[in-house]
């Protein structure tokens, strides 16, 4: 199952961390979407890479924000923790650094409620701002969001089960999925059904008044959207699959990639209609055309101080370096160092497929984008402007909807190759199709930039997404020119996308935790970057 383009491209969030920024945002708003009543105390648990790196990606933040009810891009998460003081929530955190049985991104979230009930939720960024609930006061359950969800407490006693299954029948609502949990006999059951459509708010009222039932809630995350394999008319799993859908249809991937979104969109109950996939794609693009351009014109220092004019500096000497290469290339170099300067000072970007990579596939393509308007004798007014651009952002989700859908994007999980990496070989499939290469090309760029950045750590310098995040970006992006160049000059990759991909994965779950965006390895443990701040995040 692949996500929605906009699940690649995206989310558009504050934040230096898509997995540990708005992921965690999720978490949070999940955990209070349950809840039953307002929250009076929020008490968090971290484990692992989320107790690592809390700080420095923001995710103590993020998490009171879902909490409060903000959104992935809203401003105020900056401040998140002094609104919960002003609406007299209180919060507190605590850490657990070593947790090897659960997820790399794991919180606990312990609510609180103005009833005198509480609510203990558990969940686990998975990557690329997506997330998934796994347990309920102790009881194992998975929710994701994906499909608007009905979530039930009630007794466990015989016949509720049945008398809800007959309600929601009766209210004509299909069950996608539904699971029943506990955590013990004779103790509160738990029942998620995911819906194909609309939960009507009077189904939840006539199941709140089963004697049974505690309460009930719809959940659902807007804008995460998974299909059942083979419901959608041109459906792709793989990369060969794609590639024979290219060969058989007119048009290029990204073409496939809209058509497929536009499809989603159509089975999706609570979504816009079909011609909203162009509007967000132009949303896209017009927070891309600013993240590139932001802090090369208002340079500002990063939250961690690692940052401050780097960008700027490679942009006003891309003209005099042009004896080591394309000017194009240097200006997409400084356009992705400048939106990890504005992701690492609480800016807006879109995560693409994550934060912490969110740089190359804007920095490549609208550098590109603007070189072609150039010969072209055109004068943008704004990226929606740039020939080609719209069309290789989609062949670029396609390319990250694969990856996420048969790997991973998430550092926490199989390094900085799954995230500046991917990001790589979206950009280089991208810019080999906006200069006319042939979908079997767009997918060997792709390969040749997986081929490339294998093995890369994820060892981000005092748990911030900082150094070497900023100058993995610039690499990424001379990746992913140097993989569509090959592509483009008719070199062929011995290794099909599919199988860089699974080679990826395999070599991402081999590397050790420390090497995984904890910061207790690699460049991490430098003692140049443990002496600014003496006994943090020491292996």
């Amino acid at each position: 199952m692949l996500p929605s383009a906009f699940d690649v491209l995206g989310p558009i969030m504050v934040g230096p961390s898509s997995s540990h920024t708005a992921g965690a945002l999720r978490i949070g708003r999940m955990a209070a979407a349950i809840a039953p009543a307002p929250p009076v105390r929020a008490a968090f648990t971290l484990y692992n890479s989320f107790a690592d790196t809390a700080e420095g990606h923001g995710t103590a933040k993020a998490l009171v924000a879902g909490v409060l009810g903000m959104d992935t891009d809203d401003p105020r998460i900056r401040e998140s923790l002094e609104i919960a003081a002003e609406r007299g929530v209180e919060i507190s955190f605590e850490l657990v650094a070593s947790a090897p049985e659960l997820h790399p991104n794991t919180a606990d979230v312990r609510l609180d409620l103005e009833d005198g009930s509480a609510v203990t939720v558990r969940g686990e960024s998975i990557g690329g701002g997506r997330m998934r609930l796994s347990a309920i006061d102790g009881a194992a359950i998975e929710v994701t969001g994906d499909l608007p969800t009905l979530f039930i407490r009630h007794h466990d006693q015989p016949g509720v089960l049945g008398r809800l299954c007959t309600a929601v029948a009766e209210a004509g609502v299909n069950i996608a999925f539904i699971k029943t949990t506990r955590k013990a006999p004779g103790e509160d059951a738990f029942t998620v059904m995911e819906s194909d459509e609309v939960v009507p708010v009077e189904l939840l009222e006539a199941l709140s008044e089963d004697p049974e039932v505690v309460y009930g809630r719809v959940l659902y995350v807007a804008g995460g959207r998974l299909q059942s394999p083979g419901t959608l008319p041109e459906d792709f799993s793989s990369a060969s699959e794609l590639l024979a859908l290219a060969e058989g249809l007119p048009g290029s991937l990204g073409r496939i990639m809209r058509n497929r979104e536009i499809a989603l969109v159509a089975q999706d109950p609570l979504a816009d209609p079909p011609a909203s996939v162009d509007a967000s794609m132009a949303k896209v693009m017009a927070v891309m055309g600013e993240e590139v351009r932001d802090t090369l014109e208002a340079p500002r220092p990063s939250l961690g101080g690692f940052l401050d004019g780097e960008a700027k500096r490679v942009y006003d000497g891309r003209r005099a370096l042009s004896a080591l290469g394309s000017s194009v290339e240097a200006t997409a170099i400084a356009y992705a160092m400048a939106t990890i300067e504005r992701s690492d000072a609480m800016g807006v970007i879109v995560a693409a497929p994550t934060a912490g990579a969110s740089g190359i596939v804007p920095g490549s393509l609208i550098a590109l984008g603007e070189a072609l308007a150039k010969a072209s004798g055109i004068s943008p007014a704004s990226v929606r402007d740039l020939p080609r651009l719209e069309m290789g952002l989609w062949c670029a989700a396609a390319i990250g909807a694969l990856a996420q859908g048969n790997a991973s994007v998430s550092g926490a999980e199989a390094g900085c190759q799954a995230e500046t990496g991917v990001a790589a070989a979206m950009a280089a499939a991208a810019l080999t199709q906006m200069l006319f290469g042939s979908p079997a090309a767009c997918l060997t760029a792709a390969s040749i930039a997986i081929a490339n950045t294998l093995g890369i750590v994820c060892d981000p310098a005092l748990g911030l997404v900082e150094f070497p995040c900023q100058m993995r970006n610039a690499g990424g992006v001379a990746e992913a020119f140097c993989a569509a160049r090959l592509a483009l000059a008719g070199v062929r990759s011995p290794v099909s996308f599919d199988e860089a991909l699974r080679a990826m994965d395999e070599v991402g779950h081999a590397l050790p935790a420390s090497l995984r965006e904890t910061a207790g390895g690699g460049l991490a443990q430098c003692p140049s970057i443990l002496a600014r701040c003496p006994g943090c995040l020491r292996a």
